[in-house]
């Protein structure tokens, strides 16, 4: 299986490839990831990312790329559409077009942050800045082209050791400064990046690799009758609504919440295996 990282000099990015590189914790030998920047492909040119997917083919990609710089995007609206929008839309068409699972990590800038509470998928997107108006525009358009193969996971003020960021800034202002005088209306949800990277590489994958290896030394009547039953939950399909058909197999996936958004997540990585490798799985929802 081939991976594609999008964005490999990010926080997340750097992050996956070092839980990647870690072969002490979990085997990664029999997956090709390959990791590209902006030297590897401009995402700001549509005929770029075009060329890179004609000679490179993947199974997954996953786009931790983003224009970022919240305040430079009010004046440079279009660099910020190109990268946020416009790039995700031609790397979901052309995911769809190869049959390539897209993970997209987005923003909670796609609200408009006045709710007191915290913030799950079903709340209504209202960005109020351009960067929150053109990532919310790459979901949009990811989701419209490939529902059925588009992951999207929702960050707030994502923190490490690499790059500028919030924690490092007042770790930094704490070393030089004596006393700091810090803004106490704003709320948000500090994110590790590498405990997003994680959730993104991990989880599903420790548990069916090493089923798939115990599958693979079977032999005979064993293996043919072996089967890797992943229970998973019918909130990957969203709310049923009173006035609603019931949901069947068919049913495309809608989950609204980040317990059924990762439950989801586990669901196409199990039927990845199964494609991949004939890895022979039941799937309930």
């Amino acid at each position: 299986m081939r991976i594609l990282v999008i964005g490999k000099d990010g926080q997340v990015g750097q992050k996956i490839q070092n839980l990647v590189n870690k072969t002490s914790d979990t085997n990664y030998s029999n997956y090709d990831f390959v990791f590209i920047g902006r030297d590897e492909l401009d995402l700001s040119k549509a005929r770029n990312i075009q060329a890179y997917f004609k000679k490179n083919k993947f199974d997954v990609a996953i786009n931790c790329a983003a224009y970022t710089k919240v305040e430079q995007a009010e004046v440079n609206e279009n660099d910020a559409n190109l990268i946020n929008h416009l790039a995700v839309k031609e790397i979901a068409t052309i995911a769809k077009k190869n049959n390539m699972k897209l993970i997209h990590i987005s923003t909670d800038f796609v609200f408009d942050g006045d709710k007191s509470q915290p913030y799950i998928e079903t709340d209504t997107t209202s960005p109020i800045n351009i960067y929150g108006k053109t990532k919310l525009a790459g979901e949009i358009a990811a989701i419209s082209i490939m529902r059925f193969n588009t992951v999207i996971l929702r960050t707030s003020w994502i923190y490490s050791e690499y790059g500028n960021n919030f924690v490092n800034t007042i770790i930094k202002n704490a070393m030089l400064k004596g006393k700091l005088n810090i803004i106490s209306d704003q709320f948000g949800t500090p994110t590790y990046a590498s405990d997003l990277a994680q959730t993104i590489i991990v989880g599903t994958f420790n548990l069916i690799e090493e089923a798939k290896s115990y599958w693979q030394s079977l032999q005979g009547e064993k293996k043919e009758t072996f089967r890797f039953l992943h229970v998973s939950t019918d909130e990957v399909y969203g709310d049923l609504k009173a006035s609603s058909d019931l949901f069947s197999e068919e049913t495309p996936y809608n989950p609204s919440s980040p317990y059924s958004a990762s439950k989801a997540s586990s669901d196409h990585l199990v039927r990845a295996w199964y494609r991949t490798y004939g890895f022979p799985i039941l799937i309930t929802n």
